[in-house]
């Protein structure tokens, strides 16, 4: 019985990238002409395998970018000195400051980014609440920590790809760290904004530890606010159904900032926001989710591949962003 199981796996896993690359040859590639996208620095080297098979799924040259550091501070090996952070490892308020106010002026970036067309940022911990335009003490939920060396070098990263007008696409910490970086609000922990509220949260964007102490992908639908936004072009639809979701922070508003919202999910009587775009750039989408993850879950097959977004859908994420480095959009 478990042969035949695993058969029909093989057969369903088979049809599908039939269907997708039916339906995308116009993605397709030669070598030479393949888009390169840089995936933005972080210290989780299993972390980019999701991301890498995506972005070559799509047609495009996934090159796994170099830590980029800030020009005034001291580094150990790839870690920043711990004299830049607190007690719980967030960046100090003086060293966030600095951050914000010089970037990534004075660092080797310019040779980092040399040869590349768009860049991704992964999904990973929570930012430093000392880099939010209005800087906000650390919510201090243990088991939730930031990684301020990690931080650094995105926030440098993401602000060199806005100024220079440079495709990006943030998937989870990804889009958190579009928004900080262009000014928005966060809130940092949803299971507290939902208590403030009096409102029973019920951890639909991240289960609940399991006996093992392991958490895993929730699904849940995003309603596409904007047809005329770079997300509708994606999905082509007004729901994107059963998105992969693993957070517990979400961005707060965008009011001021030259972001709009185009994708949302009505929680507990709240509508969060699910994918937000720069409207002054080319390509600078952000979405709360995992598209990446249900690449993974389809190519190979797993139990609850199912349960997420179709694969079509998920690849098309990376296939727009490269194409947006061809002017195709």
């Amino acid at each position: 019985m478990k042969s035949i199981n695993v058969a029909k796996r093989n057969i369903l896993f088979h049809v599908t990238l039939f269907l997708f690359f039916s339906l995308s040859l116009n993605f397709v590639t030669s070598a030479q002409e393949k888009v390169r996208v840089g995936l933005a620095w972080q210290p989780n080297d299993k972390a980019y395998d999701r991301v890498v098979r995506s972005i070559e799924l799509a047609g495009g040259e996934a090159v796994i970018l170099a830590q980029v550091r800030f020009a005034d501070f001291e580094y150990n090996d790839n870690k920043l000195s711990s004299k830049y952070l607190d007690s719980d490892g967030v960046l100090l308020q003086e060293n966030a400051n600095k951050v914000k106010r010089l970037t990534y002026h004075g660092t080797d970036i310019d040779s980092i980014m040399q040869d590349i067309d768009a860049v991704v940022f992964l999904g990973g911990q929570d930012i430093s609440s000392t880099l939010f335009r209005v800087p906000e003490p650390w919510h201090g939920i243990e088991g939730d920590v930031c990684n301020a060396t990690r931080d650094v070098s995105e926030y440098l990263t993401m602000a060199y790809c806005l100024d220079h007008d440079i495709p990006v696409l943030g998937l989870c910490r990804g889009m958190q760290m579009l928004a900080v970086v262009s000014g928005a609000s966060m809130i940092q922990d949803l299971g507290t904004f939902y208590a403030s509220q009096g409102v029973e949260y019920n951890n639909l964007h991240r289960s609940e530890r399991d006996e093992n102490g392991n958490r895993h992908y929730t699904p849940h639908d995003v309603l596409v606010t904007d047809h005329s936004s770079l997300l509708y072009s994606i999905v082509n639809d007004d729901v994107i159904e059963n998105v992969p979701s693993w957070h517990h922070q979400v961005v707060g508003s965008v009011d001021g900032t030259e972001l709009r919202v185009t994708g949302i999910t009505f929680t507990q009587g709240y509508d969060l926001i699910e994918a937000i775009e720069r409207k002054d750039k080319t390509f600078a989408l952000g979405v709360q989710f995992h598209p990446e993850e249900a690449v993974r879950q389809h190519l190979d097959g797993t139990p609850t591949a199912s349960q997420f977004m179709q694969l079509y859908h998920a690849v098309n994420f990376f296939a727009m962003l490269i194409k947006s480095c061809k002017q195709e959009i």
